[in-house]
């Protein structure tokens, strides 16, 4: 894989804004939030519960739980193993990462008057929503070639609106085409230049092209490289009525940052092919922020039972995106082989826009057995079908958003923990499942995950330790256009996460 030299910056217009496409919408749409220590090991159940700083993430109520100021900090391991089919090809890949996920404070404020509004508590706290860190590889022998994608684009479009200009460079026509006709234009303008494409007719107005790529076999290897993460820090104020009610309200503030890097090598030997290998990158940087709200409230229906109910407001993203790309070739010409390089040394850069990430209700249900322990449960349900890229009158936003209410739908979440207490040592556990948020589960999968932790109270401290691990099969397209054949991922994510809490 060749690494570009970024030397010039290329700007688009909206209307030209092409880099993100259903599947990243979906990815800064999902929460894993990592969060303590106890609260992973009971598989997040904490709706009905609080009295934990990742707890109010879920239900802003649970932080009026707190009967005095509380402060906690955690640390985790991430790693994520990929078993990876494609075609006839099987390969196995590891990704492992060291982080700090939590932390934050809650201070209490008890009212010391006859008022039934007994305490406030003022919170704020970081959680890592989720991780992004993903490096797989996938090879095979595929009927299909990246011809497909560079065709996809090209059919339609004017020859002089995807060549370079006689005299001029690949850098300096790769941007002007970028600037003046979009996107698309510039992957045709790849294809053409790379000899991949060639035109019907060799004239400005020509519109139909054919693939210098003959029929058959190819082989092929992908590799995806991934980093960034999804936080969020929130401001949250609750408070407890009488002796059973507590209500919460978070105001979030979200930031995320992505980086992709996919490097396509295809090989052939087809019978006729003048292009018999082809090397093609691309990089996606991505950054964002966002607000969102939640709403909660717990009542104690019994000394024992416990009842929670919370709202997640949608999350408005303001997002910022920069694409690279660099492509090579080698063909035979007259017996020889010739290799030739696209290498703009372009980023090109988006106009920011917007995505509506869906809401969520969440409803929740713990039995306390006094000082022995609990057991939880909660149940969320999110429409990820209501995922929204804006401005909606853009016409690629708007295909996309049709693309999204085709297939996506619904998704629940369930989850279960449970506690038993002896001594100073608390023994907990948690399951979860989690529905695909496609229409098409065998596309992408649910997902199944279990948990299991320690605690050790000390007094005025606590130190925790959990490891929960979760498992999703998803058939990953290598491209959106053309080339669409799915990579199958059996991907399974584990974390161990170490917390300290203390009074404060």
């Amino acid at each position: 894989m060749k690494k570009l030299s970024l030397l010039f910056i290329g700007i688009l217009s909206m209307s030209n804004v092409m880099a993100q496409d259903i599947s990243d919408a979906l990815r800064y749409s999902q929460e894993e939030i990592q969060g303590t220590a106890r609260f992973r090991a009971l598989s997040g159940a904490f709706g009905a519960l609080g009295g934990d700083l990742s707890a109010i993430s879920i239900n802003p109520a649970g932080a009026a739980i707190f009967s005095r100021s509380y402060a906690s900090v955690s640390l985790s391991s991430y790693n994520t193993s990929n078993d990876i089919n494609y075609y006839n090809g099987f390969n196995t890949s590891s990704d492992y990462k060291f982080d700090l996920n939590q932390t934050g404070a809650s201070f209490v404020f008890n009212n010391m008057s006859n008022s039934p509004w007994r305490k406030l508590v003022l919170s704020v706290a970081y959680d890592k929503v989720s991780t992004f860190d993903n490096n797989w590889y996938a090879s095979g022998i595929s009927p299909n070639s990246i011809d497909s994608y560079f065709l996809a684009y090209a059919q339609g479009l004017r020859l002089d609106e995807i060549s370079a200009l006689p005299g001029e460079s690949y850098t300096q026509a790769y941007s002007e085409i970028g600037s003046i006709f979009g996107y698309g234009n510039q992957q045709a303008f790849l294809g053409y230049e790379s000899y991949i494409l060639e035109p019907e007719n060799n004239t400005d107005e020509n519109t139909s092209y054919f693939s210098n790529i003959a029929q058959g076999n190819f082989n092929q290897q992908y590799s995806y490289n991934a980093r960034g993460y999804n936080g969020k820090f929130s401001f949250n104020i609750a408070t407890q009525f009488n002796n059973n009610i507590y209500f919460g309200l978070n105001l979030n503030s979200h930031f995320l940052n992505y980086e992709r890097l996919t490097y396509l090598n295809e090989t052939n030997s087809n019978a006729g092919s003048i292009v018999n290998q082809v090397g093609f990158e691309n990089g996606l940087y991505t950054t964002g922020t966002g607000f969102s709200f939640q709403l909660g409230m717990i009542a104690k229906l019994t000394n024992e039972l416990r009842f929670g109910l919370s709202y997640n407001s949608p999350t408005w993203y303001n997002i910022y995106d920069e694409t690279t790309q660099y492509l090579s070739t080698t063909r035979n010409d007259n017996g020889s082989n010739i290799t030739q390089v696209i290498n703009p040394n372009i980023i090109n850069i988006y106009p920011r826009y917007q995505l509506q990430s869906p809401s969520k209700f969440t409803g929740s249900l713990a039995y306390i057995f006094g000082d022995k322990g609990l057991i939880s449960f909660d149940y969320s349900r999110k429409d990820y079908s209501n995922i929204k890229f804006k401005p909606t009158t853009d016409p690629y936003f708007a295909s996309q958003n049709s693309m999204i209410d085709r297939f996506l739908t619904s998704s629940a979440t369930y989850r279960f923990g449970g506690e038993y207490r002896y001594k100073q040592i608390s023994f907990r556990g948690g399951y979860r499942f989690e529905e695909s948020p496609y229409k098409d589960s065998t596309f992408y999968g649910d997902l199944t995950g279990y948990s299991l932790g320690l605690g050790y109270n000390f007094g005025n401290f606590k130190l925790d330790l959990s490891f929960d691990q979760s498992d999703r099969t998803i058939n990953e397209q290598l491209y959106s256009v053309g080339l669409t054949d799915t990579a199958r991922i059996d991907s399974k994510i584990s974390n161990v996460i170490l917390s300290l809490g203390f009074n404060l």
